[in-house]
């Protein structure tokens, strides 16, 4: 059907830095951060209208460099971070900062025939998330449900739980963790659970992913070999407070419950190179996505780790303590997992992919050429989830 095609913007700069904004609840809006070696590096404001199944762009310059990683603030449509790196006596260092756009963005330079003849503004610089003793910042996680004023910032083997003050001018750490052990231990990734009253993080380093209390800033938990190869990204069910996504390098999608993590709960092994991305939808849980290096986003309806696997809505003590009943009840048969679409419009490595935050069936993907698609659920699935 010809609503179900996809949109695709191509960026000039290599990309893999993609994020939804999460404060627009409104408007279907992506960010976009750059990676230039030459020239300054950018942020893309991408708008999708999805009546009329056009992008509108905005461009801001992020002079600072090469963009890593990109995450906007739950609570105002105006900050965002970026984790970026910069060169300096001839070293490459990784740092992190929160930025506000300029008020008057959206009057800045929306397509024209001429797109030189603008001058795109600048991100206004309100901090810096580093601190030179803890290393190089891998990506910075703001609380999900917050007020936009707690964030966390991993740097090489430490989590840094930094308050925001004075209109996010002004950063203090409040907390730290650090990953003991052999070698150079290091962060790659880590996700802000939206669950326990945001209290808790998990994070991935090599092979294993470790849960961490946020009060205590001690550790909860540990799979020591979660994945075969390096673990790339982590995401929490939105509706299913035990349960965590993770994906890495032995091309493996890995679902997991935290309570009970010796074996994976599923495992996917659809891509053929290593999975960069996996999202569960906000609304839906069974939707999930993954994105690759093989060149290719899947989208997968995982239904029967969802919190509706048989159709309606359930908690984890319904399901825990009744799947015995639940087999034997036939008329309550668990719906089967499936991969519902493979698409094909990338043509380098998928390194990001984010749902909306304001339209539940619209997501986009992000490949290295700096090409940006924006895919819908197909309309089928969306009817027969929602009907």
């Amino acid at each position: 059907m010809e609503d179900d095609a996809p949109v695709i913007y191509g960026l000039e700069f290599q990309a893999r830095a993609l994020t939804a904004q999460t404060a627009e609840t409104d408007a279907v809006r992506f960010l976009v951060g750059t990676q230039s070696l030459k020239f300054d590096n950018q942020i893309h404001i991408i708008d999708f209208d999805d009546e009329n199944n056009i992008i509108n762009k905005n461009v801001l310059l992020h002079q600072a460099g090469e963009i890593w990683h990109i995450g906007a603030s739950p609570a105002d449509k105006a900050v965002l971070t970026t984790c970026y790196n910069k060169t300096s006596d001839s070293r490459v260092i990784s740092c992190a900062a929160v930025w506000r756009m300029p008020s008057d963005w959206e009057t800045g330079s929306h397509e024209s025939p001429d797109d030189s003849a603008h001058n795109p503004q600048t991100l206004e610089l309100l901090c810096h998330l580093d601190d030179s003793t803890h290393g190089n910042a891998a990506c910075v996680l703001w609380e999900p449900m917050g007020d936009g004023k707690r964030v966390i910032s991993l740097a090489d083997n430490h989590a840094l739980l930094w308050d925001l003050q004075e209109s996010s001018t002004q950063a203090t750490v409040s907390s730290t963790a650090t990953l003991e052990g052999k070698g150079q231990l290091k962060f790659t990734s880590g996700k802000w659970s939206p669950h326990h009253n945001c209290s808790q993080l998990a994070t991935a380093n090599d092979t294993a992913i470790r849960g961490w209390d946020l009060r205590t800033m001690s550790q909860i938990y540990c799979i020591e070999n979660a994945h075969g190869q390096l673990v790339r990204d982590l995401d929490f069910n939105p509706n299913r407070q035990y349960y965590l996504a993770s994906c890495g390098d032995d091309c493996k999608v890995k679902f997991w419950d935290v309570r009970n993590a010796q074996e994976p709960v599923k495992t996917l092994e659809e891509h053929s190179h290593w999975v960069w991305s996996v999202r569960y939808n906000h609304s839906h849980d069974q939707l999930v996505l993954t994105a690759s290096s093989d060149s290719r986003l899947i989208l997968s309806n995982m239904v029967s780790i969802s919190s509706e696997p048989f159709g309606h809505l359930v908690d984890d003590e319904e399901l825990s303590e009744g799947e015995e009943n639940h087999q034997e009840d036939k008329g309550k048969e668990p719906l089967k997992d499936s991969v519902v679409s493979t698409y094909e419009e990338h043509e380098d490595s998928v390194y990001a992919a984010e749902w909306s935050s304001a339209d539940p069936w619209l997501f986009a993907s992000l490949s290295y050429d700096g090409r940006l698609v924006i895919n819908r659920v197909p309309r089928a699935l969306k009817y027969r989830i929602l009907l």
